[in-house]
């Protein structure tokens, strides 16, 4: 009877002790799920990452979105893609952060206080001045300085502040990002955020400052190159010596693989196609469009730094390694013929005498060579060839943009058709040259020169009356001037201006 009592005892002992186990088990389980959970979080994709202390530039790497991709030089207004908008408010993952997010975003703002605090500043200290200049006649710029954020595929550009704004109105732009404003070219929007809630989360930092310009437009004409974007690029960029980002808009591959020296030598980042860039880069200084302050030149005292043609020329020339800085000195070396270049076109406003000019250049007393560069000539190698001469003459036309590889002090003749084209002319080569500080001089086609006086007949409106032509408007102009009229030159009218050229260089 006592062992039946014992087992019950111990049975009963047995469940009570087991219960409580399973109580203290299920405790402990309970207990390390929530010690562990928040390690394990997965975060949502647009989470705010830790960035450390010690963070200098972070790029994610290449992906399709964001390689360089060759376009058409024109865009139908049915390519360009439709622009996403960017979400700038909290997504639902992000509603109830876990306590690390909460602290790795904290530490994030903390760090990112430290690194666009002293641009914001200059952003407050330049209060009264609009972050955006679009009274310009030609182009629009903004300089946009703090936690400035871009996102490409909206083509926005979003400036954040530290603190939320409630003393003023925030502000809102739409500018061209190309330098001539009219060319229609999707514009970018930048926006002032009211706080720092509206930011969307960086997925790209960097800490130096990016400039966002467009290509197309009238790119593709060598001249328009130089004009419209190589030349304001520089004025944009060089000040950065390397440390600058571009983001580019309207991509042109052909003009990436054409100039990518001068890219290369102005940026020693890698290129954003900004149109299809998914990123939310951040970055400490942004500046938008590129400005054209003078047709194929520069006014130095409307550029912040100074920077003249001269500087450019000489910038040009180190892109492609060339050491001559200056022409033939023929007091030093009287027995050395000074080297003249005589630019060959194919198309129109082609000297039809060449051979005679040739003769008649050496018989004065250079050594004459043709310049001749096919259409997707090597830049590097023509310039080198250009650097060689002492002097370079030819017709009007895009192919004297290459004036810019000639040495300081080399001589410059155009040749100016027949039209009453003399303004035209020297807009965009005579005062040029004399900025680049080329000795300029200019040689004006007679009519008899002229291959329309037999073309057209002499009582024709373009033969007997430029003027007129000129009052119809630039296609008419255009079309008869620079379209269909090629130069015969006159030897004995045209001898002076060689001789000229060869006392300039003697001085």
């Amino acid at each position: 009877m006592g062992g039946v009592k014992a087992v019950k005892a111990l049975k009963n002992a047995y469940q009570k002790y087991t219960g409580v186990a399973f109580f203290l088990g299920f405790f402990l389980v309970i207990l390390t799920y929530f010690t562990f959970s928040d390690q394990l979080t997965i975060r949502a994709p647009n989470a705010v990452l830790h960035s450390s202390p010690s963070y200098e530039s972070q790029q994610s790497s290449p992906t399709e979105d964001n390689k360089i991709l060759p376009k058409s030089d024109e865009r139908k207004k049915e390519d360009i893609p439709e622009k996403k908008e960017i979400n700038v408010g909290p997504t639902v993952s992000d509603s109830i952060p876990s306590t690390t997010q909460q602290e790795d975003k904290k530490e994030e703002e903390k760090t990112e206080v430290n690194d666009f605090k002293q641009f914001e500043n200059m952003n407050q200290a330049l209060l009264n001045k609009p972050i955006c200049d679009t009274e310009n006649p030609q182009s629009d710029t903004c300089d946009i300085y703090g936690d400035v954020r871009t996102h490409g595929l909206s083509l926005s550009i979003l400036l954040n502040p530290q603190n939320p704004i409630q003393n003023r109105e925030t502000h809102e732009w739409k500018v061209s990002p190309y330098s001539r404003r009219h060319m229609k070219i999707p514009p970018v929007t930048i926006k002032e955020l009211k706080s720092p809630q509206e930011a969307p989360p960086c997925t790209v930092k960097s800490n130096v400052p990016a400039v966002v310009f467009a290509l197309g437009g009238l790119t593709g004409n060598y001249w328009h190159d130089h004009t419209d974007v190589l030349i304001p690029l520089f004025l944009a960029s060089r000040k950065f010596n390397g440390e600058v980002q571009f983001l580019i808009t309207n991509m042109q591959g052909w003009f990436l693989g054409k100039y990518h020296k001068v890219l290369q030598k102005l940026s020693n980042h890698e290129i954003i196609d900004f149109d299809k860039d998914q990123q939310v880069r951040c970055y400490p200084y942004v500046h938008v469009g590129i400005r054209i302050l003078k047709e194929f030149s520069i006014i130095p005292s409307l550029s912040p730094e100074g920077y003249s043609m001269v500087d450019f020329t000489k910038f040009m020339r180190s892109v492609h390694g060339l050491q001559r800085d200056s022409p033939i000195n023929m007091r030093e070396s009287p027995g050395k013929k000074p080297r003249l270049m005589i630019i060959s076109r194919r198309h129109p406003r082609k000297i039809v005498n060449l051979q005679e000019i040739v003769q008649l250049a050496e018989n004065i007393g250079f050594e004459v060579v043709i310049g001749d560069p096919p259409f997707n000539v090597n830049v590097g190698e023509f310039a080198k060839e250009i650097n060689s001469v002492d002097a370079l003459m030819g017709v009007h036309g895009a192919g004297l943009t290459n004036s810019i590889y000639l040495p300081t002090n080399a001589v410059f003749i155009q040749i100016v058709p027949y039209g009453n084209l003399d303004h035209l002319c020297r807009v965009d080569f005579g005062d040029p040259a004399i900025d680049m500080k080329l000795k300029y001089l200019k040689y004006d086609v007679s009519v008899e020169e002229s291959t329309l006086l037999e073309m057209l007949g002499k009582d024709h409106p373009a033969v007997k009356d430029p003027a007129a032509i000129q009052a119809k408007g630039w296609d008419q102009v255009a079309e008869f001037y620079l379209g269909k009229q090629d130069v015969k030159l006159d030897v004995n009218r045209f001898a002076p201006t060689l001789v000229k050229a060869l006392e300039r260089l003697r001085e």
